[in-house]
Parts: structure tokens; C-alpha cells; sequence
């Protein structure tokens, strides 16, 4: 596909901001919905609309072929070793407290440690900081570079006998630094860690290897893939789950109940307990192979030209600077505007038809790391152009003109 191609399947991009065409650059937030998501959720509710699993009649055995048809193609294009470790979830967050709660809390003891980085989102600090609480472990965190790179010399040593897991973001949602998330976990496993990898921003910019990564989990939100809000899914290594218990109890996650004894049923069902967003899963489906569509090595190349293209219209911008602008990055330039609060910039671009995002970009600790409380961040996608770009950076001068 070309660009122009691309961005014809976007419905939400045809629009104009009062009189001024869409910019979307806030992808990292959520990307928009290719026409072909939009269709599948659409065709399920007007003609497959029923329960999964439960039902012989016709519309839920095709419901629940298409979801389960998801399963398989999520677990194809992350490379999970078969669909079984594929579990639909909410979302990364979910994903991540399951982990928090199903798997740490039962084995943690007082003593024992959490390694994170200083640039993870609070979907993945949160949760273990809860967890330390109910189990007396300790968190620790490894240090990032003025760059926004991690300091992996200071990770290695923060790496123990008492390490017990390690959550790390496959990419920084706040700065868009790509962490070398095989070296992290081979790291880990050295130290006899199981490792978690939060993978929200790196499914719709990066090709995902779930077995090549070797973490034991992988966190995946579907609404940052081109796929519906509300669904993602968790990939777990198959025998690790197996000794997991479930998190939540209700229908679909058992094989019997009585008033005496419950026993579970398989892997992934035993953690899908009640009726699941089965909209979302065929949405994300359907985002699955718009990807393969497209193609990960296409999605890469266009956004890092996009990538060097717009940190040369920033750069030569006087009063901006970049922040964490480091080598690997996922498509994404956070900034600031000397002199200007980035929510007023980001008010101005608003009206200049160009949606960016300011704030600390749940990622507190981080932005405490650069000595700021907010950055602009502007996010890119396959569907975006060097044309964008432009109007950001005008806009950005706009900015300065009327509040610096």
C-alpha cells in the first residue's frame, strides 16, 4: 500500500478540526480505526451477535469461530508457541495486574525483589507497588540516560539472587525509546527471575517475536494495534500458566462447581471467567490483518523517516527542545516549548487542526527523571505523512508567536 492508500482506510482522519483539516498525532494514546475494524465489530453485532462457547444454534458457533479465529491470528503475528497462550483481556493494564495478582502475590515473599525501569508507564509500577504491599517484597528500578536510553550496566547490577521478577516496557510510551528486550530478559533468566514485558506501544510499530523475546509474559493492547478499545490480550508461556490459578471465578473458566469443590477448566479459558468483549477480540482480528496487510517492515521504515523527518522540523524551531530523544525510537517526539506550559500548546495546535498530547504521559517518575512535570508528545503511525509534520511544525510556531 501506499501512504495515500493507508490513510484512505481511516474514516476518523477524513475530518477537519473547525476549518482546518485532521492531523492525528496522538497515536501512542490510541491509534485510529481502519475501516476493516470498523466493519468486523459492525458485521458481528448486526448478524453474529450471540454468546461464545455456550451455544449450539447458529449465531454462537459463528461467534465463537470468529473469536476464537483471533486467538490464532494474534498468536501467528506475535509468535506465540500455539493460540492456548494467547488470553484476552482488557488491555495491557489488565494483563499486567493478572500477572500482579495471579502469578506474584501467591509466590512472593517478604525480602524478595521487583525490577523495573524509570520509564515505565504506571500500568506497570502500580501494580507491583500494590503487590510489594500485600507480600512485603521490594521494588526496585533501573536508572535511564539523559537520552531517555537505559542504563543497562546499572540494570545488570541491580540483578540478584533475590530478584524474583522483572517487568520492563518493550517501549516507552512517554519518549518512545525501544528497550532491547531479549538482552533484558536473557539478563533476567541469569539471575533466575521470571520476566514480564509490557508490549502496549510496541505491537502497532514493531514486529513482536513472543518466543524469540523468551519472556514468560508479554502485555498487548489491542486499541494502540488499529483494534477496538477494551481488548488486548496477555501472552503467556504455556507451562507457566498452566501453574498459575485463576484470577477472577464466574462462567467459562470452570469445568464443574459444586458447593463443595470447583475445578478449573484449561488454558486460556480458566482466566476468561464471564463473558468476554468478544467484539473487541474479532476487531482485533480484523486489526491483525490489516497489519499483515501493511506489513511490519513497511510500518518501520515509513515511521522512522517520519521519525528523522520531524525531529528536523522541531529541532530547527528555536526555544524547542527534545526529551529522551534517543537512537531507538518507536515514532515518537516529545518536547518542549521554552517559556510555554505544554497544555497551552497543545491548546493552540488543537486549533490549528493538529492533535498532539501533553501531560506527564503516566509516566510521573519519568518526567520527575528529566526535572519536568509535562511534555508535548507528538506520535506517529503508518498513516501519517511528512506533510503532518509540516503543519506541526507551524503550528508549534504559531504556538510561540501568540504565547512565548
Amino acid at each position: 500500500m501506499t501512504t495515500a492508500s493507508i490513510v484512505d482506510n481511516f474514516p476518523a482522519l477524513r475530518q477537519s478540526i473547525g476549518d482546518k483539516s485532521l492531523v492525528y498525532l496522538d497515536s501512542a494514546a490510541t491509534t485510529q480505526k481502519p475501516q476493516s475494524v470498523i466493519d468486523a465489530v459492525t458485521r458481528y453485532y448486526e448478524h453474529d451477535n450471540a454468546n461464545i462457547h455456550r451455544g449450539v444454534h447458529t449465531l454462537s458457533q459463528r461467534a465463537t469461530q470468529s473469536y476464537e479465529n483471533a486467538r490464532k491470528s494474534i498468536a501467528s503475528l506475535l509468535g506465540a508457541n500455539r493460540p492456548e497462550e494467547v488470553i484476552f483481556v482488557r488491555g495491557a493494564t489488565e494483563a499486567i495486574n493478572m500477572i500482579a495478582q495471579a502469578w506474584a502475590r501467591p509466590r512472593l515473599v517478604e525480602g524478595d525483589e521487583i525490577l523495573i525501569t524509570e520509564m515505565e508507564h504506571h500500568s506497570n509500577i502500580v501494580p507491583w507497588q500494590i503487590v510489594c504491599e500485600q507480600t512485603g517484597a521490594i521494588l526496585k528500578v533501573a536508572p535511564v540516560f539523559d537520552d531517555g536510553s537505559l542504563d543497562i550496566e546499572a540494570y545488570k547490577s541491580l540483578l540478584n539472587e533475590d530478584t524474583v521478577l522483572v517487568s520492563v516496557a518493550h517501549v516507552s510510551n512517554a519518549i518512545g525509546t525501544i528497550n532491547p528486550v531479549q538482552e533484558l530478559c536473557a539478563l533476567a533468566k541469569e539471575a533466575g527471575a521470571t520476566t514480564v514485558v509490557d508490549g502496549a506501544q510496541a505491537c502497532g510499530h514493531l514486529q513482536v517475536n513472543f518466543q524469540e523475546i523468551d519472556c514468560d509474559f508479554y502485555a498487548v493492547s489491542g486499541h494502540k494495534m488499529f483494534g477496538p478499545t477494551g481488548i488486548g490480550c496477555l501472552l503467556g508461556k504455556y507451562e507457566v500458566l498452566q501453574e498459575m490459578e485463576p484470577w477472577q471465578g464466574g462462567g467459562d473458566m470452570i469445568l464443574s462447581v459444586s458447593f463443595e469443590e470447583t475445578t478449573w477448566n484449561d488454558v486460556p479459558f480458566k482466566f476468561e471467567a464471564g463473558t468476554p468483549n468478544i467484539a473487541g477480540a474479532i476487531g482485533l482480528g480484523a486489526a491483525v490483518q490489516f497489519i499483515e496487510g501493511i506489513g511490519y517492515e513497511t510500518m518501520v521504515s515509513h515511521e522512522q523517516e517520519l521519525l528523522a523527518y520531524g525531529r528536523g522540523v522541531l529541532e530547527n524551531i528555536e526555544g524547542v527542545t527534545l526529551v529522551g530523544a534517543s537512537e531507538h525510537n518507536a515514532g515518537v517526539l516529545s518536547f518542549t516549548v521554552e517559556g510555554v506550559h505544554p497544555h497551552d500548546v497543545g491548546t493552540i495546535l488543537d486549533h490549528a487542526g493538529v492533535a498532539i498530547r501533553t501531560g506527564n504521559h503516566c509516566a510521573e517518575p519519568l518526567m520527575r527523571r528529566f526535572g519536568l512535570s509535562a511534555t508535548c508528545r507528538a506520535s506517529l503511525s503508518v498513516y501519517n505523512t511528512t506533510e503532518d509534520l509540516d503543519r506541526l511544525g507551524l503550528a508549534v510556531q504559531e504556538a510561540i508567536r501568540i504565547l512565548g
